[in-house]
């Protein structure tokens, strides 16, 4: 579990495909002191297990399905990425619960400069579009985002200046993909009406899963 807070911009310094997985090595760009093999890693968003560590680098395993819906696969040699150490219970949330977990990539429609501050809109899948809303939590490539606004097709997010300059979102362009990862609490809110929508959300339905009492 992470909380979106990104704590260094990292650099690839490999990516080795084998078959349909691989395995990258990362320089973090901070102490990892501490960091053991098998703890997890958040890269650009998606949560890696360390198999491999050194002061300030690390090597993880990158499997197919992580290969085929994130955009670590289009990594190459001195590619940035987001780095953000596992969650702790001494660590403070300042983000929001972010699980590692990347539901689907989306891509960079526009970036506009204000001042210091950058207002990004993302296009994004509608199956994901579903389980997003206004004022809501997001993570963009790792990144704890607020959504200011929806459109058809996509979200937008005002991104604040220590955070343009302390990840990777100060060298997005249009066209770029980036890892989405919606609110967590959203997805099972979302399920839980789909499972309702056969008789509805009735008296009978929301008695038998607890909600009222006899």
């Amino acid at each position: 579990m992470f909380t979106g807070i990104i704590e260094a911009v990292g650099t690839v310094k490999s990516i080795e495909k084998k078959g349909a997985s691989g395995r990258i090595k990362v320089d973090a760009g901070l102490d990892l002191t501490g960091v053991s093999i098998g703890d997890s890693i958040a890269v650009s968003g998606a949560c890696l297990t360390v198999v491999g560590v050194t002061k300030t680098g690390f090597d993880a395993d990158v499997s197919e399905e992580t290969l085929r819906t994130t955009t670590l696969g289009a990594l190459s040699l001195g590619s940035p990425v987001n780095i953000e150490r596992a969650l702790t219970l001494s660590k403070p949330l300042g983000g929001h619960l972010v699980s590692g977990h990347v539901d689907g990539t989306g891509v960079i429609v526009s970036a506009v400069r204000k001042d210091a501050y950058v207002d990004i809109e993302v296009g994004c899948p509608v199956e994901l579009m579903a389980q997003l809303v206004k004022k809501g939590s997001v993570a963009v490539d790792g990144i704890s985002l607020t959504v200011a606004y929806m459109q058809t097709g996509g979200f937008s997010v005002a991104v604040i200046p220590h955070t343009v300059a302390n990840t990777t979102l100060k060298a997005l362009t249009p066209g770029l993909r980036v890892n989405i990862e919606t609110d967590i609490i959203g997805k099972y809110v979302l399920r839980f009406l789909a499972k309702g929508q056969k008789g509805g959300i009735t008296e009978g339905f929301l008695a038998e899963h607890g909600f009222l009492k006899g």
